[in-house]
């Protein structure tokens, strides 16, 4: 079943009552304010006069509305700034940097992703506004943190998962067809860092409620993605050998991979050898879990190449749903690689309700994806669309700074906003 906006009236989300102002753009950033938004807080996103977020262009696809025409919505924008609001404010200016610093002072977070020193540069670093608000969490992310020999340089996604390791054991082996490193399907170290800064900025506001006071945080996109190489990481500095690529194989466990099928591919993810002995008997080849080469998971991955090409020609045998059938009431993990529309046709999915229909004031409604937290009692909302750009600029400007009409007026005449 898809999910569909909380009905009015239900709980408030955990985070209502805290405000972010986002001055962050593409991924990173913006996958933080929407985790913020997603959980009830009021996201403020500041964006460039004219063009906005970078990723606002980042099209096709663009979302069609109700008449099936193409409007400047893209896919990419939509998918991470869910529920947030958007004021359109140039900071070069004078008075636009006035207005950030009294968003700042009405505001918990503060979340920006521009270069080292830019916005000091404008009088819109930590320094100046929590002078301003000592109440303040400042979060900045970059590619290489604020200190270093590389804190001056841009760090995108797809270089820092070079950089940081990842793609030097993902892929297939290189004496295979195909083999060679490869980034992950999508941006994996923005949406990590995006993460990380979120339980970051949460811990700092816990913080607060003892010290009454605020702090600054410094992300970066390679120290993200260094930390959580998990068991990578830790197979070389305790083991001391540097991982190659292994493929869809796993470095630790044997057979922990995928396997050609009758029509497909199945992943057999066996954890133990009690699992790994009720797959040979429900493959017809008991013999192997009792033969020295395979009889654990220490000898498994000593004998790797042995075992798959012991293995393979039983998964053939089978279809991929047969395979399903046969060893998931025996408590052996295997499964499909689906496709998206597979994903979203999944019933498991369905009932998780991971699809969600937004109302959205060009399109009527905008599929989403779920945010997967789910509470028992201060349910997530989505009834908030990504914003149209500037959609929120008068309302911010007038209902929480306390601007008059003509003062907005003069601030669009100069170009302001």
């Amino acid at each position: 079943m898809e999910q569909s906006p909380t009905p009015p009236g239900s709980p408030c989300g955990p985070l209502t009552g805290v405000r972010v102002l986002d001055m962050s753009r593409i991924l990173a950033g913006p996958w933080a304010g929407q985790v913020f938004s997603d959980l009830g807080a009021e996201v403020i996103k500041v964006e460039r006069p004219g063009k906005g977020d970078d990723t606002r262009g980042w099209g096709p696809p663009f979302l069609k509305d109700r008449s099936g025409a193409e409007t400047a919505e893209s896919a990419y924008f939509l998918c991470t700034n869910r529920g947030k609001k958007s004021i359109m404010l140039d900071i070069a200016m004078p008075e636009g940097q006035q207005i950030v610093r009294e968003l700042a002072q009405l505001s918990d977070v503060l979340l920006e992703n521009y270069k080292v020193g830019d916005l000091a540069r404008y009088g819109l670093d930590y320094a100046a506004l929590s002078a301003l608000n000592p109440r303040l969490v400042y979060c900045s992310i970059t590619g290489f943190g604020q200190t270093g020999p590389y804190r001056e340089r841009a760090g995108y996604d797809f270089m820092i998962q070079g950089m940081g390791g990842l793609m030097s054991f993902t892929g297939e082996r290189d004496d295979l067809p195909g083999g060679g490193p490869q980034k992950v399907g999508v941006a994996i170290a923005d949406l990590m860092t995006g993460m990380y800064s979120t339980v970051a900025i949460l811990s700092a506001l816990h913080e607060r409620q003892s010290s009454g006071k605020g702090q600054y945080i410094d992300m970066a996109l390679l120290d993200t993605q260094v930390a959580w190489l998990a068991n990578q990481n830790a197979n070389y500095l305790i083991g001391g050998q540097v991982p190659g690529r292994l493929g869809n194989a796993h470095p630790n466990v044997v057979p922990y991979q995928t396997f050609h099928t009758r029509d497909g591919d199945l992943i057999l993810a066996i954890g133990n050898d009690s699992q790994f002995a009720r797959f040979c008997e429900a493959a017809g080849i008991p013999g192997m879990a009792k033969d020295p080469r395979f009889v654990d998971n220490a000898a498994r991955i000593a004998n790797r190449d042995a075992c798959e090409a012991a293995i393979a020609p039983a998964i053939r045998k089978k279809t991929t749903a047969e395979w399903a059938e046969l060893l998931e009431p025996l408590g052996v993990p295997c499964g499909p690689i689906n496709r998206l529309d597979e994903v979203f046709a999944n019933p498991q999915v369905q009932h998780r309700g991971l699809k969600v229909e937004v109302p959205h004031p060009l399109a009527g409604s905008v599929p989403l994806v779920a945010n997967p937290i789910k509470f028992s009692r201060t349910p997530l909302r989505y009834d908030t669309p990504p914003p149209l750009l500037g959609q929120h600029t008068e309302e911010i400007l007038s209902g929480l700074l306390g601007k008059t009409e003509a003062e907005i007026a003069a601030l669009r005449g100069a170009g302001v906003i």
